[in-house]
């Protein structure tokens, strides 16, 4: 690859990997601490599909245009597909429709914005900040 990074001008630069302060989400007393700290400061759960290309490509732009800090927010990472009774449960509790790749804004324990697929990242975050 090299020589054809040469020979087309391509740059041997590696972009460096943007880190989010995620919190793992894999087990249920962890929705009643999301409901009960969401009365103080917004909480946000990004499900996330491994076997899904589009929940990929959904998650890596959600992460290239996040700019928040966990001062801000706190941010939760689900695997719902090693996690699926957790992703079972966050439909019923928040009631809301189970939809892969999907992001839930919780304030005062209930979900105040949600959306799924390419539509997670016309989310607005800093208007529930």
């Amino acid at each position: 690859m090299g020589l054809l990074n040469k020979i087309f001008g391509g740059s041997t630069e590696q972009k460096e990997e943007k880190v989010l302060p995620w919190i793992p989400l894999n087990e249920l007393p962890q929705l009643d601490l999301i409901e009960t700290k969401s009365a103080t400061k917004t909480q946000v759960i990004f499900k996330h599909s491994t076997r899904c290309g589009i929940s990929r490509m959904v998650m890596n732009q959600f992460v290239d245009d996040y700019n928040f800090t966990e001062k801000d927010l706190d941010l939760y990472y689900l695997d719902l597909i090693s996690y699926r009774e957790v992703s079972n449960e966050i439909a019923n509790k928040f009631q809301v429709i189970h939809e892969s790749p999907q992001l839930l804004v919780i304030k005062n324990g209930i979900v105040v914005t949600q959306d799924s697929h390419g539509a997670i990242n016309n989310i607005d975050l800093s208007q529930f900040i």
